[in-house]
């Protein structure tokens, strides 16, 4: 399938004498012409990192679609901005099928471009242009199938992973069906999942996911409990305010080379977390650090890899796995962005625990008034209570922490000293921001 992009791509450089490159809708690239000459009089800065990193930034795709590419019909011509590193012209190909855009085809203009008619102030376009449009169209269709037919997989997945154990046979065959007609699979092959958190899901025409090695099918679900969670809940007490309802969460099943071996999930992920939809949001469960109404402070998208496994019956355990570790790495930067499940110590049992109120000792220190005093307790028992590790870890004097310390045991009622009060008040302040 990529090879019939790079093709399509090609005809597109050969008709209108110009490098192509093909970005899907959320301009991660897929495929992109032969630059001649050297790179610094060919191409540009955008150009030069869309190739490297395979992927534009989310600066660069803001720039451009403030030009109306993702609702344009036709050919639009960009103009240089050397500011945004954009230091030559652009032609831009959207590629659509059946009105919903699927990607661009972005030409470099040197020159010899610039007097192209391309059929948008009612003009009829340059028959090469015109051409280059029917072949976009191609690329379009291509693009579609690939979309319904990922979507077809990650529906399989999906209904793999939220299946009650009794349904999960026969929801674990239709699935490794589905992979071994799309020769994507071969029974006994070791897999894992990543999971991606959050998952922007608002915008249902989103472009298909970007075709990486080892990646299989994807699908977003919700990341409170359900039937493949095989807990009691996440809902805590009658009395307790409900939080929010969690984002949604990515799945993406990846075939491993070898088990153990889990390098290619790691890719995956790290090419998931670059896309638009790994959108930044607030840590769920985290208090409010401006008084109410003000959300706390948005956190970057966590990636989480669970233990490999050879049978798809276990996936749906995998899911938990990854999603855990995507939950620690988003609450803990120390573990993040991506993670795998056994990688992620005291939060595997942490995660593994229904999502109740905090404990009434824990309370007050939670309130937003009190952060840096939380802070302060959790540092100093990340470092075994040792205060001169925990002093300089802060930045702040010995008597200043023992001060805030003070205070941490008026307001808990709990004695530092005491090891069950200092377990209790650690996993509490771990548990606050899962």
């Amino acid at each position: 399938m990529r090879g019939d992009y790079q093709q399509l791509v090609d005809e597109i450089s050969a008709a209108l004498g110009a490098p192509a490159t093909l970005e899907d809708r959320d301009f991660g690239l897929i495929a992109f012409g032969a630059h001649e000459g050297e790179d610094d009089e060919v191409m540009d800065p955008v150009r030069t990192r869309s190739i490297l990193q395979r992927r534009s930034s989310a600066a660069v795709r803001a720039w451009f679609e403030a030009f109306g590419i993702a609702r344009a019909k036709t050919a639009l011509r960009i103009p240089p901005d050397p500011a945004a590193g954009v230091f030559r012209g652009r032609i831009c190909l959207p590629v659509r099928h059946r009105g919903i855009v699927h990607g661009y085809v972005w030409l470099l203009d040197d020159g010899h471009l610039t007097d192209l008619e391309l059929g948008s102030r009612g003009a009829p376009p340059d028959p090469r242009i015109a051409q280059a449009m029917e072949t976009a169209a191609r690329i379009g269709a291509l693009l579609a199938d690939e979309a319904r037919a990922g979507a077809e997989l990650g529906d399989l997945l999906r209904e793999l992973l939220v299946a009650p154990p009794d349904g999960r046979p026969a929801a674990a065959a239709a699935l490794r069906d589905a992979l071994r007609d799309s020769l994507r699979f071969t029974p006994g092959t070791p897999l894992t999942l990543v999971a991606v958190l959050p998952w922007d899901t608002s915008d249902t025409d989103a472009a298909p996911l970007p075709s990486l090695p080892g990646l299989l099918a994807a699908c977003a679900l919700p990341t409170g409990g359900g039937p493949a969670d095989g807990r009691t809940g996440r809902t805590g007490s009658a009395a307790a305010p409900q939080p929010a309802a969690p984002a949604p969460a990515l799945a993406a099943l990846v075939r491993l080379r070898a088990a153990g071996a889990p390098a290619p999930a790691h890719t995956v992920a790290e090419h998931l977390l670059r896309s638009p939809r790994a959108a930044a949001g607030p840590a769920e469960g985290q208090a409010p650090r401006g008084g109410p109404g003000h959300p706390p402070p948005p956190r970057p998208g966590a990636a989480g890899i669970g233990a490999g496994t050879r049978e798809l019956t276990d996936l749906p355990a995998t899911w938990r796995e990854a999603l855990d570790a995507a939950r620690a790495a988003h609450a803990e930067p120390r573990l993040g962005p991506i993670t795998r499940w056994d990688a992620i110590g005291a939060y595997r049992m942490l995660t593994a625990l229904p999502g109740t109120a905090p404990d009434p000792a824990i309370g007050p220190l939670l309130a937003p008034a009190h952060a840096e005093l939380a802070r302060t307790a959790e540092v100093f028992l990340d470092c075994a209570g040792q205060a001169s590790r925990t002093a300089q870890a802060l930045g702040i004097h010995r008597q200043t922490l023992y001060y805030r310390l003070g205070r941490v045991e008026k307001l808990t009622g709990l004695d530092l000293d005491d090891g069950e009060h200092r377990l209790l008040l650690h996993m509490a302040l771990k548990a606050a921001r899962l």
